[in-house]
């Protein structure tokens, strides 16, 4: 399940209801109404609650500074199970290790789209743990090339290294990420994967392990069961499935080797549990087939599909219908162009001479002649159909009597449905059709799409086949993996051989027990768009400045006297509009001129910066009831010179004697001064 990300995290406490960021405050009053203790506190409380948004994704990381690191377990003969990601929320970083005495392996190692926090572009797993075990780190098995399974090992396998091993379509999806990933890899660094064969169940032997891959349908080719057998017994992760009597590639799930497995023995099954939670079964891909014929037939103009960048199944399908119809067919999306490519070279999608255009082609062609595939199904702002819609792709406007398919629903977990239902309504308002699976049956089309997860009968049906002694439930939110465990008791589990596990928690079996036996360090590490890790200070600090804003103040000030030498300069991002405020801004200006005037010569000058922040702090919360982040400049001058410039972050280039100091430095202070006060309007 590819994710995308949208999801709100909660605004901070501590402004009142009828707060904005352009409340015009109260004249400034003389006296003070609020103690400073006060005002510092509920600064404090502003950066608490923006440490706590950014901890919704690494508070579980067991590692505190200047304590122990995790509850480590013992090495005795037992085999340990230790999901370091996908099991809560949706099912997301997907990344469980199965490790036994001197050897480990990995299963899936994904990153999680739905994170919602400024500048970050997803999370991966926190991968402290394989610190401890690199040793005995021996493979990395892919169950599929979706990228919440696959995602982070750009990130992760040049740090512990070790073979890659999938399917031939899924080794595929993974050279081409590290293909396309933004950063360079370590120098000496060379990626091994090892191509695996489901259809002629062979058995490979990875240290004290042996590792199968089983055939299973899903909404991305080459999806697959991983078996692993140990020297405690068979354990089998099913990977993200559904049971499709028939899928359009005619590669249905091997149930049959399935069977044998149960028959021959399986200690646990891990089984994924996105949709634990819908009954039923979920219907076949090919239900779907005949809905775009249909739409291609009846549509007065350009069509345009809209679907998931990985599922070449659905591709094959829209292909099919374009060529039925005489239709070319465009692509935009550079995800699904590269993933395109390497599925007809790997034989997994068939393309009829002549049947693709370039996609600048499209606006000189007749309007019932050309489909157009693109990303975008998930309203993504970057992606090619919300590009088009917004009228800023380079080659494609939509246009009324155009017709937008979106063969998708919003992904579970996501918080994607508003941006699906804005770019919808923009849609609509240009005058043109759109089609969704939600309201195909009002729209009088057939259905749009099918979800590549199974239902609770095919969940069933997992479990009676494989007939394990233990039952996990993986990938998924926990009320998910709840009522999985129902549907395992239903089939003659005991409840006690159940175990809904967290991250980070480790199963520890034998031949005939399973129990939690500890903790090892987990969480998320941050990734932004270029693919660098951001620090969690660097989150709180733009989270702050998201809600708070920020106020800078330049002080001027003579050594000698200790008098402002100009009036205090002060800049506002994010907090007022300085014009709007003129009293505020006057009594800022007057409080600071009184600070300087008392205390510059009384105190040392990093004393100095903390009063002047926690003066302006407090002076600010008493007038507006917030809490900017403030940011003092000191600028100290003796006899003309600049001989110290000093914030908030410690004092820069201090020194005593004039003739240390150089007019390079002066000439640095006044240009950042006019750059920062010739940057807008907004300035004092």
């Amino acid at each position: 399940m590819d994710k995308q990300p949208k999801s709100r995290p909660p605004a901070p406490r501590n402004r009142p209801q009828n707060q904005n960021n352009n409340r015009s405050p109260k004249s400034v009053s003389s006296g003070r109404s609020v103690s400073r203790g006060a005002a510092i506190r509920a600064q404090k409380r502003t950066q608490e609650d923006a440490q706590r948004i950014a901890n919704q994704y690494v508070a579980a990381t067991a590692r505190p500074e200047g304590g122990k690191r995790a509850n480590f377990i013992d090495d005795s003969p037992r085999l340990k199970i230790i999901g370091l990601g996908g099991m809560d929320g949706g099912g997301s970083k997907n990344m469980i290790l199965v490790e036994y005495m001197n050897d480990a392996v990995i299963i899936d190692a994904g990153n999680d789209l739905s994170v919602d926090l400024p500048g970050i572009n997803y999370g991966i797993a926190d991968t402290a743990y394989l610190e401890t075990i690199k040793p005995k780190l021996r493979a990395y098995v892919i169950t599929h090339g979706h990228l919440d399974h696959i995602g982070a090992l750009p990130h992760i396998v040049p740090k512990f290294p070790a073979p890659i091993y999938g399917s031939r379509f899924t080794i595929g999806r993974v050279e081409e990420i590290f293909g396309n990933f933004g950063l360079p890899l370590p120098e000496g660094f060379e990626l091994q994967t090892i191509t695996m064969n489901e259809n002629t169940h062979e058995r490979l032997k990875i240290g004290s392990f042996f590792v199968e891959l089983v055939r299973v349908t899903h909404s991305i080719p080459g999806s697959t069961v991983v078996v692993i057998d140990t020297p405690v017994g068979r354990i089998i992760n099913t990977g993200d499935f559904r049971l499709d009597p028939n899928p359009l590639d005619h590669e249905r799930t091997d149930t049959q080797r399935l069977i044998e497995l149960g028959k021959e023995g399986v200690l646990a099954l891990l089984s994924e549990s996105t949709t634990a939670e819908r009954p039923g079964r979920t219907p076949s891909e090919s239900i779907i087939e005949q809905s775009f014929v249909d739409i291609i037939d009846q549509a007065p103009g350009r069509i345009f599909v809209g679907l998931f960048s990985t599922n070449m199944n659905r591709v094959q399908m829209i292909i099919n219908a374009a060529v039925h119809h005489g239709h070319k067919v465009a692509m935009d999306g550079r995800s699904m162009i590269s993933t395109l490519e390497m599925a007809v070279r790997n034989g997994f999608v068939s393309i009829p001479k002549g049947t693709f255009v370039p996609i600048a082609n499209v606006p000189s062609m007749k309007d019932d002649k050309v489909v157009v595939v693109a990303t975008g199904s998930q309203g993504e702002p970057s992606s090619a159909l919300m590009r088009m819609s917004a009228g800023e792709h380079r080659h494609i406007k939509l246009k009324e009597q155009d017709t937008v398919v979106l063969s998708s629903t919003p992904i579970p977990e996501s918080g994607n449905d508003a941006l699906i239902g804005n770019m919808v309504d923009d849609m609509l308002r240009k005058g043109v059709h759109v089609f969704r699976h939600e309201t195909h049956e009002v729209d009088g089309v057939g259905p749009l799409h099918v979800s590549g997860h199974a239902s609770m009968d095919e969940y069933k049906e997992m479990i009676d086949m494989t007939k394990p002694k233990f039952f996990i439930p993986i990938y998924g939110a926990y009320r998910a993996k709840q009522r999985h465990i129902e549907l395992a008791v239903e089939q003659g589990i005991p409840r006690a051989n159940t175990i809904n596990a967290e991250n980070g928690q480790v199963i520890s079996l034998t031949k005939d027990k399973m129990e939690v036996g500890g903790e090892v360090p987990h969480g998320t590490i941050l990734v932004d768009q270029t693919g660098a890790i951001v620090s969690n200070i660097v989150v709180k600090d733009r989270l702050m400045l998201a809600e708070e804003g920020l106020v800078a103040i330049v002080l001027t000030v003579d050594r000698k006297n200790g008098q402002l030498l100009t009036s205090p300069d002060i800049i506002s991002r994010g907090f007022i509009y300085m014009r709007d405020n003129e009293d505020l801004m006057n009594g800022l200006r007057a409080e600071l001129r009184r600070a300087v005037s008392q205390r510059f010569k009384r105190v040392d000058l990093d004393r100095f910066k903390q009063e002047i922040k926690e003066h302006v702090t407090h002076f600010l919360y008493e007038q507006t009831q917030r809490s900017p982040i403030v940011i003092p400049v000191v600028n100290v001058i003796t006899n003309g010179k600049n001989v110290n410039v000093a914030t908030d972050r410690g004092p820069e280039q201090q020194g005593t004697k004039p003739e240390e100091q150089t007019e390079d430095l002066q000439k640095r202070f006044q240009q950042m001064r006019a750059k920062l006060l010739n940057q807008d309007a907004r300035v004092d």
